[in-house]
């Protein structure tokens, strides 16, 4: 069993990756093709499903790699049609999925860190910590285990957000690799548009994703107007300041010609004032940019409430009319404990007494 354990995931590989692989066994090239199909258009759960390649082959590919086993602790269900999955992976630790029905399609917000170093005070992913990373094949098992769900519906995962627990950019290269098996048109051929990885502003990988010439979209997660309220929200500001962060978006901007949305979790008496939306407005003024309003969940352990209906509007109302493009995120899930970490933390508690 130990030997097992120590198998890379197959999900864990890009085509090319798999194709190194195939040609070290003298294995013909299209092989590679074959098996992205099993995986990510068939969507078989085993190698010995995969009938079109010889048996030896299939052996090879059972002694050389695994299946990520996610195991479903709990499946909630909103009556938006919201579904919010607690996962277990082979280590005992579990983590969050979410489908989100849209008019235009099925989004899959992904996780990719077991919990969450970066502190922010007004999240549940962080509470207890950072555990782990996630491989690539974790993250894209997510995928593939929602578009199982929907397979019986006929219907497809359309989008991508990458916005569960976990920091994306301090798990880069996971966080790379599963986005090129995602956008692989042999894979699940999801357009590179309609996926978003969203950071809480970790400046070297935000330039780094610059330079990987793609149409995924970025997110950043600023949360505060200034240097000084945004260390008291989100610790990460002490590492990479908030001038650090804005500076490396404009070079983004630059580098891609892409625009960047802001994220911004609207906290009632913290950073929800006409004078924050104003200092927003000043710095944003001019950006390549769209603020996404988020008015704040409810997180028991952290005690902030919602910032009231009518100040939201005014907010949004006061960025616009400084001719910085805002919307108000339409909530999903919040029957469900949708916030990222929430269904996790409960789980951690019942389980650790």
């Amino acid at each position: 069993m130990e030997n097992e354990q120590n198998k890379p995931f197959i999900y864990d590989f890009t085509i090319d990756q798999i194709q190194d692989w195939i040609k070290e066994q003298g294995e013909p090239a299209f092989r590679a093709g074959q098996i992205f199909d099993w995986l990510y258009v068939k969507r078989v759960g085993s190698f010995e499903d995969m009938t079109n390649l010889p048996k030896p082959l299939r052996d090879k590919l059972n002694d050389s790699f695994r299946f990520v086993t996610l195991t479903e602790i709990t499946k909630m269900s909103s009556k938006d049609g919201t579904v919010k999955f607690l996962f277990g992976l082979h280590d005992n630790h579990a983590i969050e999925t979410v489908i989100m029905r849209h008019n235009y399609g099925n989004s899959v917000c992904v996780t990719t860190q077991v919990g969450c170093r970066i502190g922010c005070t007004f999240c549940a992913s962080t509470l207890g910590g950072l555990k782990r990373d996630l491989t690539a094949g974790e993250i894209v098992a997510q995928v593939v285990q929602s578009q199982k769900l929907l397979d019986p519906e006929d219907e497809r995962v359309s989008s991508i957000v990458i916005m569960g627990s976990g920091e994306p950019f301090e798990n880069y290269d996971a966080t790379m690799n599963f986005l090129r098996i995602m956008i692989d048109p042999k894979g699940l051929n999801i357009g590179q548009r309609h996926i978003t990885v969203s950071t809480s502003g970790i400046v070297p990988s935000m330039l780094k994703f610059a330079e990987e010439n793609t149409q995924i979209n970025l997110a950043i997660s600023i949360h505060a107007p200034n240097d000084a309220l945004r260390s008291k929200l989100m610790p990460v500001n002490r590492r990479f300041p908030f001038e650090d962060v804005i500076n490396a978006c404009k070079y983004y901007i630059e580098k891609t010609g892409r625009r960047i949305t802001f994220e911004y979790a609207l906290i009632g008496g913290v950073n929800d004032r006409p004078e924050h939306a104003e200092e927003l407005a000043s710095v944003l003024q001019g950006m390549l940019c769209h603020v996404n309003l988020i008015p704040v969940n409810y997180v028991p352990e952290r005690d902030y409430v919602r910032t009231p209906r009518d100040d939201i509007f005014e907010f949004q109302r006061i960025l616009q009319k400084n001719n910085v493009n805002a919307t108000i995120r339409r909530e999903q899930g919040h029957d469900i404990a949708a916030a990222c970490g929430q269904l996790r933390a409960k789980h951690m508690e019942t389980t650790t007494g």
